[in-house]
């Protein structure tokens, strides 16, 4: 079973065996927090390959790689004017999931034509397939190279597959715990943490942790001033490594979420629900209001244009449109947050949600991204 496929079935399965644990039955011991692997901070950056700049390479599975786990680095690292290049694994199309699909700056292969001294840091999303062999050797030569490589949510699963986590401390999103506990045991895994440092290794919590890892990134590469500046203007007023994931857990407080969730995920469809692609639109939030309308399990994100040429964001993502001019298939078209602060765009996504869904329905959403904003 795929990495984003596996998590998506296990929150089903999660829903009866936790609920169950809850009403008393024996649960797992929680695992061990430590001090020293929570408040590490991320190592400044030191130009290894000569470069006179910071190098990025955010990569993806053609197949299927998470929206927002990839979209918000990039928007991050492109609005800090570090060099970022998007690289997909194979040549052809290229989708996100759960929703939208672009064109990437280049595959591994071009990647390593014009750069074979490698990156500086490589960020690995969760992607459908966890185990590609193209992809899995690529990472592993990266980090021989000496880059820094950083798992962002359930990527984590594509660095163990990787050999990159055996004796690490590490994290990813809280509900593929019990998979990479019987997958990889030679890792130590971390819970209540957005991401942890153990050498070149940086990994990081649910879908949400994506934006403070950024910036912790940021301030690696180009000072804390910077980052806090970057900071700032998203709209993000901590990024440091605390985190509560058990909080995302199923418990009493919470399993009527949970029975929504295991109601509704089965239909994996429901109603579109549109987003004009428009030039210069920020990736940032185009990526959260897209992820997350589509995790409701009653709708789904599609991308209009006004033609079926391909689209470029604020920081030069390439989209291409789902869908061209207008469609009486879409239910309704939803706004976008302000590019000014698009951290705010979470907050924006949950609120049209539960006002249309119910709360419940968006709280669900919420535990999907372990996003700690929203108020059930």
């Amino acid at each position: 079973m795929t990495a984003i496929t596996a998590r998506s079935a296990s929150r089903l399965v999660l829903a009866f065996a936790i609920t169950t644990a809850c009403l008393g039955m024996a649960s797992a011991d929680p695992l061990p927090a430590v001090a020293a692997g929570i408040d590490a901070k991320i190592p400044a950056w030191a130009p290894l390959h000569g470069h006179a700049r910071p190098l990025v390479a955010i990569v993806g599975d053609n197949a299927g790689t998470e929206l927002t786990d990839f979209v918000i680095p990039y928007g991050v690292f492109k609005r800090a004017g570090i060099d970022t290049i998007a690289l997909a694994a194979h040549d052809g199309p290229f989708r996100f999931r759960p929703a939208l699909k672009a064109r990437l700056d280049a595959t591994l292969a071009q990647f390593d034509g014009t750069h074979p001294e490698g990156a500086d840091y490589v960020v690995v999303p969760a992607v459908t397939n966890a185990d590609d062999p193209v992809l899995l050797a690529w990472i592993a030569a990266q980090s021989r190279k000496g880059a820094t490589v950083v798992a962002i949510c359930d990527g984590a699963l594509v660095l163990g597959n990787a050999g990159l986590l055996q004796g690490k401390w590490a994290t990813a999103h809280w509900a593929s715990e019990s998979q990479r506990l019987q997958r990889f045991p030679g890792t130590h895994w971390l819970r209540n943490v957005r991401y942890v440092v153990d050498g070149n290794i940086v990994s990081s919590s649910g879908i949400s942790a994506a934006m403070p890892t950024s910036i912790a990134l940021v301030e690696a590469m180009l000072g804390h001033e910077r980052a806090t500046a970057l900071a700032a203007g998203l709209g993000v007023a901590d990024w440091g490594p605390r985190h509560d994931s058990d909080a995302f857990r199923p418990h009493y407080g919470n399993l009527k979420v949970f029975a929504v969730k295991l109601a509704i995920n089965p239909l994996r469809g429901g109603e579109l629900v549109g987003i004009r692609l428009e030039e210069g639109i920020d990736e940032i939030a185009l990526a959260v209001t897209a992820d997350a309308w589509s995790r409701t399990g009653r709708s789904r994100a599609v991308s209009i244009a006004t033609s079926a040429g391909a689209v470029a964001s604020r920081n030069g993502l390439v989209f291409l449109p789902d869908a061209v001019g207008a469609t009486d298939d879409i239910a309704m078209v939803l706004p976008l947050t302000s590019a000014d602060a698009p951290a705010r765009a979470f907050d924006a996504a949950l609120a049209g949600i539960a006002t249309r869904y119910g709360r419940k329905t968006a709280h669900a959403v919420a535990i999907d991204f372990e996003y700690p904003g929203f108020v059930p």
